[in-house]
């Protein structure tokens, strides 16, 4: 099953907020559960990545790469064959995986100190993207990164640091009853006056 490149099913958990966001910032969260038979076209797919393209970053260095595969392929597999148990469980049934990599240095040897925050910010620039397009992400940090440096050849100066999954989002009861219960739990946030350190 293609979704449609306007509308796509979806699960609405609406956020809460201390005052009024736009949909596509309150409505995003990050579902374990994914549709196994939904894809993502070559268009949305390159949205996304358009996305986190034009993220802004520390004096327009870019330090940002991704490692892209859709279900179905050799890296999608070889992908899910890095993650730890309880990621494994779920993520195969995404549309595609995306592993975010932060250039932390030049060829060279020149430091870039920024990296892997100018990294968070293209893969948050993706995600909502993606929420645009119709589809959820989730991102995983549990992952056997050494097995993800040798699969695709990482030099010293790519350094994975989160893999995204990305599909559209299914019945929480398809879970089993550990995750289920994680997906449907209220979603919460440590309120600003806990946040903001200092506000003049």
């Amino acid at each position: 099953m293609s979704i449609s490149e306007s509308t796509a099913p979806s699960t609405v958990r609406t956020a809460e907020t201390s005052v009024p966001l736009v949909s596509l910032l309150d409505e995003r969260w990050s579902p374990r559960s994914f549709d196994p038979t939904a894809e993502i076209s070559d268009r949305q797919l390159d949205a996304l990545l358009e996305a986190a393209r034009w993220a802004p970053s520390a004096q327009n260095h870019q330090p940002r790469r991704f490692i892209v595969a859709r279900r179905g392929s050799e890296s999608f597999d070889t992908i899910v064959g890095t993650l730890m148990s309880f990621n494994a469980m779920w993520a195969g049934n995404a549309a595609a995986l995306i592993v975010a990599v932060a250039e932390t240095s030049t060829v060279e040897g020149d430091a870039r100190p920024t990296a892997e925050y100018d990294l968070g910010q293209a893969v948050a620039h993706l995600t909502v993207q993606a929420h645009a397009e119709g589809f959820h992400t989730h991102q995983m940090a549990g992952v056997e990164w050494d097995k993800i440096v040798a699969a695709f050849d990482l030099t010293d100066n790519l350094k994975p640091v989160t893999i995204t999954a990305v599909g559209v989002v299914d019945e929480a009861d398809k879970l089993i009853e550990a995750l289920a219960e994680r997906e449907t739990a209220p979603r919460e946030r440590l309120p600003l006056g806990e946040l903001v350190l200092r506000r003049d």
